[in-house]
């Protein structure tokens, strides 16, 4: 027996979609809105820590090893984060208007690119290659946090 293909069309798109949260907060249904969206954004930078600082594995099996590791990847993480923040303010080439960058885009981006350090007349002159569409936001990050 063989199945029309309209009425396989037809049970397989939907003509009813439902979006339905339970709660028991006592709050307006936007305030329950914005809270399932806030806690999908908590959700895409635990992901960010996890895959883009490699932070799957803790790597020992003593639990002050792993405290002192979530520690200094929680100050990394915050880093990256300022970085990626003050680097919206220089215009960069995207497809669509950006409201953050990912850690993996600021460390691809800002912290591994490729620079020639020169030392002449007791100066030390880092250039980037004039390529590199980068290299405004990487100045821009650098005269904001450089210590002088």
């Amino acid at each position: 027996m063989e199945i029309p293909a309209d009425l396989i069309v037809r049970f397989m798109i939907p003509d009813i979609e439902l979006n339905m949260f339970w709660s028991n907060l006592g709050w307006s249904d936007d305030d329950v809105l914005v809270s399932y969206h806030a806690h999908g954004e908590c959700e895409q930078y635990h992901s960010e820590l996890k895959t883009d600082m490699d932070m799957e594995r803790l790597p020992s099996g003593k639990f002050a090893t792993n405290a002192l590791v979530l520690e200094l990847a929680m100050i990394a993480f915050n880093l990256l984060r300022m970085t990626g923040q003050e680097s919206l303010r220089h215009k960069q080439p995207t497809k669509r208007k950006v409201r953050r960058r990912r850690l993996g885009t600021v460390i691809k981006n800002l912290m591994l690119c490729a620079s020639h350090v020169t030392t002449h007349a007791r100066k030390v002159i880092m250039a980037l290659g004039c390529s590199n569409t980068w290299r405004h936001a990487f100045w821009g990050v650098w005269k904001r946090f450089a210590f002088k």
